[in-house]
């Protein structure tokens, strides 16, 4: 999935809108739990360097709240890195590059909207 497709799921089943939030980063969207407000994912552009990838350029980057349970072994699979500029035992970075299926990123979505209630 790419970042307009999470925001379609996204607003299609939880009814949620990404937020712009800073000016000074403006590919930077949050979403967040209509409920209680909380942020459940972040996703933005990211350098590479920052996700401990030994190359140049860019990546669309989904942040996004998990188990930390789930968190250790998802770390160890092809498209997913620690969490960029969140807390790692609670948050998770995943690349939106391909690597990722789209069925698992759906369901990332759904657990991490149940645990900002």
């Amino acid at each position: 999935m790419n970042r307009e497709e999470i925001f379609d799921f996204v607003e299609n089943e939880f009814g949620v809108l990404p937020e712009y939030l800073w000016a000074k980063f403006p590919s930077y969207a949050v979403l967040r739990n209509n409920t209680s407000k909380k942020w459940f994912a972040l996703i933005g552009s990211v350098e590479l360097k920052k996700l401990g990838i030994n190359k140049e350029g860019r990546a669309d980057v989904m942040v996004i709240k998990e188990d930390p349970i789930m968190i250790g072994t998802l770390i160890h699979q092809k498209g997913f890195y620690p969490a960029y500029h969140m807390n790692k035992e609670h948050w998770i970075s995943v690349c939106l590059d391909g690597s990722v299926t789209d069925e698992v990123i759906c369901n990332m979505l759904h657990t991490a909207h149940e645990m900002a209630f």
